[in-house]
């Protein structure tokens, strides 16, 4: 069994620090094998936001705990525009992790990360050539009962925002993306950007793109809600085809199982594990 706590849009700089220390005492109760954080770790990308997303890594790393993290949009300066183009992602390399595409081979399972933020984009993300073959090559010699894990800051998907209708945007060069995913034989997809947790099959979002199982985070620290209350994800995998999300969301206190779940591979297909569908339902 791997154990995998899926954390993202932390915003330094526009957080609660309680939710920060409850996160922390979850973390430290659950004792996962890594913690995925899936980009934005600051508000506004400024070195004081930066300095206290390190204290936060410093100290989930004194306790032990293995952290992967990606760039997202907000880690990218807006307003020093000097910076943003020339030098996009310098304090992030300094605070954060000098890799922009991080990868941890766990006993049982394979996790990589890549790097969707981009200068000109502003909010929204994008991958390369590059990354894609990255991807491929990364997942290329793990044992086909190895699961294969990729983390983004943008999902690769146009996913629901809040309870309205609208949509995000999929992640740009969505196609090539996709085929990589296929062809590597990804099993999650782990992305944040949205502020919603949720949990989808990549099949029923676009035709064609693979049987990875899709879970989105919400926001943990974050002051910026979009219709839910913070949470992050609790994610068992005890085999490629047997994987369990627990939503872990602030309730006024601390962090706790709200909504538990279990999906099983069967046939290339996830279902839930009283056989339904898995369709676009909430995780």
């Amino acid at each position: 069994m791997t154990k995998i706590i899926h954390l993202s849009d932390l915003h330094f700089g526009a957080h609660d620090p309680r939710l920060v220390d409850k996160v922390e005492e979850r973390i430290d109760a659950v004792k996962p094998d890594l913690v995925v954080i899936s980009g934005d770790f600051t508000q506004r990308a400024r070195t004081e936001q930066f300095q206290e997303a390190c204290e936060f890594l410093t100290r989930l790393g004194k306790a032990g705990h293995e952290v992967l993290g990606v760039p997202g949009n907000h880690d990218i300066p807006l307003y020093d525009v000097l910076r943003r183009f020339l030098s996009p992602l310098t304090r992030y390399k300094r605070y954060i992790d000098e890799t922009l595409c991080p990868y941890h081979d766990l006993p049982k399972a394979a996790v990589l990360g890549i790097n969707t933020a981009r200068s000109l984009t502003f909010k929204d993300g994008r991958v390369n050539e590059e990354q894609v073959a990255y991807i491929r090559d990364t997942f290329r010699h793990h044992p086909d009962d190895k699961p294969r894990v990729l983390v983004t800051h943008h999902p690769l998907f146009a996913l629901p925002v809040g309870d309205g209708p609208e949509l995000g945007k999929a992640v740009g060069r969505q196609e090539m993306a996709l085929a990589a995913v296929a062809d590597a034989g990804v099993d999650l997809l782990l992305a944040g950007h949205n502020h919603r947790a949720s949990t989808h099959r990549a099949d029923d979002l676009v035709t064609g793109a693979g049987n990875a199982l899709v879970i989105q985070a919400g926001t943990a620290t974050s002051t910026r809600l979009r219709d839910e209350e913070q949470s992050f994800n609790l994610i068992d995998i005890a085999a490629s085809h047997d994987v369990s999300v627990a939503i872990q969301a602030w309730d006024g206190s601390g962090f706790a199982d709200a909504h538990r779940q279990r999906f099983l591979r069967q046939a290339g297909d996830w279902q839930t594990e009283n056989g339904r569908e898995l369709a676009q339902a909430d995780a």
